[in-house]
């Protein structure tokens, strides 16, 4: 993903923009690779390279395969939880959670020697109880496993949790010794102390972690000792980071959930989570990935020196020079496999799309799965990573019978979303676009067909929170079916969850068995200005 700069020596925040959240990221030699969450999407974590922290490139997915992840009935804020990525004597490790709607979590390892892949299927931990874990591998050969779990005296309140440590047989790959409480955080009755990773620094172990919440008093704080074990004793200047004493007009917030990395020449930089609220405290684009500065002073990391927050830009690392390939704002659908930006909604089942069957089309065969329920839709979607932007695509279908539907699908989770479809409707093919607000669906806008249009070209265009939707029977026609549609609904402010905004590609029989389908000429994606 190529991020422009602002001038020849500096860098562009967010370095991953939209929903990339929980960035863990490693350095091989001088080869950087970096994961993010990505919850109940499938595939499951990308992972990106870069050779000089700022230009990454996607390489691939850790969670490519069914056996791997399996996400069928998941909340779209459970599933994939804060992965963490480190390298070891010739070998990748990702460890993270699957969280599903019960709470059941499963922490699980899984390794690779070329980090695009393939990986490994899951090694399993059912002796780790909590979230977030992080792996972290001594000069003594020793590997230990981090994570956070509720304290062992039992929760006081809410989010009353621990960062725990335990050794990891990597032989057997398992959890065994005596665990450990290491740390609770650095505020009195923190809540949510998560995203442990544990470094060792000048003869000290360093426990950095996020605490407050993932939302607006989002922080991150950091400890040390001298043993691995403990104790360890907090930063004075704890939280090293946190906008929470900003305000919420402030234009970069909740910041957290960091990682720290040090380049071959010395620096050190840390990779983080924050948003972007825009149109109040809205932020359709969710948690994205930000790269700062950071320089050690007394024993201690000072992150962003000079003003303590997030800056929108930095000179850059000090670094050979690098790029990574733009990806064309069209997908022509020319290629064999999809491209790495596309996404399902859970693990896919039925086989519901194919690049063959129609060469130069994305097929989507309708599936009974709507929208609004917790199954696999017929949904190809990607993230949505600017402000203003503008989608469109080319979509070939005629719906057969009632309630079979085609077009995009713009949603937060299966609550909250926009359905921009043609359907049929008492024998009419009907353009219509309809919100659905905490599970309660309006038809916002619909116009009726005359005669069946074959093909249609429909786009969706949005300057901050409102968007236009658009249609026509040429590319170069372009008639508004509705403007200024509050977007809001979009936020994780007003959908609640984790994650951030998804546009795509979307077939539905309406909950009915179809032997109905949508081709899809081509998807074009593009920040305007």
């Amino acid at each position: 993903m190529k991020k422009s700069k602002t001038n020849d020596s500096c860098f562009t925040n967010p370095i991953l923009p939209g929903f990339y959240p929980d960035p863990s990221i490693c350095r091989v030699n001088e080869d950087y690779y970096l994961v993010t969450s990505t919850f109940a999407y499938f595939p499951g974590v990308p992972i990106f390279h870069s050779r000089d922290l700022v230009h990454w490139e996607q390489i691939g997915h850790v969670l490519d395969r069914p056996s791997q992840l399996a996400l069928h009935g998941f909340d779209q804020s459970k599933g994939i939880y804060a992965p963490t990525i480190r390298y070891h004597n010739g070998l990748f490790y990702m460890i993270t959670t699957n969280v599903n709607n019960n709470r059941e979590n499963g922490n699980f390892i899984v390794t690779a020697e070329d980090p695009s892949g393939p990986w490994s299927d899951p090694f399993r931990l059912p002796d780790a109880p909590g979230i977030d874990p992080s792996l972290f591998f001594d000069d003594d050969g020793k590997a230990y496993y981090t994570g956070t779990r509720p304290v062992p005296e039992g929760e006081r309140y809410h989010g009353n949790w621990e960062i725990w440590l335990r050794e990891l047989d990597l032989k057997t790959m398992t959890l065994t010794g005596q665990d450990h409480g290491l740390w609770r955080g650095a505020m009195r009755d923190v809540i949510w102390p998560e995203g442990p990773h544990l470094y060792r620094i000048d003869g000290y172990y360093y426990l950095m972690i996020a605490e407050g919440g993932t939302d607006y008093h989002h922080s991150v704080t950091i400890a040390r000792s001298s043993n691995i074990t403990g104790p360890y004793k907090g930063n004075p200047a704890n939280p090293i980071l946190t906008h929470r004493q900003l305000g919420r007009d402030y234009p970069i917030v909740n910041t957290g959930h960091a990682d720290l990395i040090e380049t071959q020449n010395g620096e050190w930089w840390m990779v983080c989570l924050a948003s972007r609220p825009y149109g109040g405290y809205y932020r359709n684009l969710g948690r994205e990935t930000f790269l700062v500065p950071v320089r050690w002073e007394d024993g201690w990391p000072v992150v962003c020196p000079g003003t303590g927050k997030i800056e929108a830009s930095y000179p850059v690392p000090d670094l050979p020079p690098s790029s990574s390939p733009a990806l064309p704002a069209r997908d022509d659908f020319d290629n064999p496999e999809l491209r790495l930006c596309w996404n399902f909604i859970r693990t896919p089942r039925d086989g519901f799309f194919s690049l063959s069957e129609k060469k130069g089309y994305l097929r989507l065969r309708l599936k009974p799965d709507k929208a609004s329920e917790y199954g696999n839709p017929a949904f190809v979607g990607r993230r949505q990573q600017h402000i203003n932007f503008r989608a469109a695509a080319a979509v070939e279908f005629t719906p057969d019978i009632e309630g079979e539907a085609a077009g995009f699908l713009l949603q937060q989770n299966n609550r909250y979303h926009f359905l921009y479809c043609l359907v049929k409707e008492n024998g009419k093919d009907i353009l219509r676009l309809t919100q659905c607000n905490n599970g309660e669906e309006k038809m916002l806008a619909e116009y009726s067909f005359a005669a069946p249009p074959g093909r249609l070209y429909l786009s969706v265009q949005a300057r901050g929170q409102d968007y236009g939707f658009y249609y026509g029977t040429s590319e170069d026609e372009e008639t508004p079916l509705a403007r200024e549609v509050d977007g809001r609904i979009l936020s994780t402010d007003k959908a609640g969850g984790f994650v951030g905004a998804y546009i795509g590609m979307y077939a539905s029989g309406g909950g009915k068995q179809s032997a109905n389908h949508a081709d899809f000429d081509w998807f074009e994606y593009k920040g305007i200005d």
